[in-house]
């Protein structure tokens, strides 16, 4: 079993560190159309990078029997750090509404996250 979720860390990783690092190239490579900006194509992959961690965590922790907290918060974080890397580079949101919307989202995902922590 620890097999297959490893192999499932890796091809997350294959597809989300592109995504995250040249995500039109990458889109381009893979024969897939191209929007005008990389916000989603990164973003995507911000998320696999978060469930990879999350898999990796799984893998990790013996006797664990699903996701769980762990994953949780490791797909959380991951996702705000994601989320606010595109804010800081301005290759977010194009109106003040999108990037005030992107930053509730980066509030909500880390309260979140702290809830989390605090059940641990």
């Amino acid at each position: 079993m620890s097999q297959i979720l490893f192999l499932e860390v890796l091809i997350k990783l294959a597809f989300g560190v592109p995504l995250i690092l040249a995500p039109l190239s990458t889109l381009r490579l893979c024969g897939l159309p191209c929007p005008p900006t990389g916000f989603w194509p990164r973003l995507v992959g911000g998320l696999l990078l978060g469930l990879a961690a999350a898999t990796f965590i799984e893998i990790r922790l013996p006797g664990s029997k699903g996701l769980g907290l762990h994953g949780l918060i490791a797909i959380n974080l991951i996702a705000a750090g994601t989320i606010v890397a595109l804010l800081i580079m301005n290759a977010g949101a194009p109106t003040m509404r999108g990037r005030m919307a992107l930053w509730l989202a980066v509030a909500l995902l880390f309260m979140l996250t702290l809830a989390e922590i605090s059940e641990i």
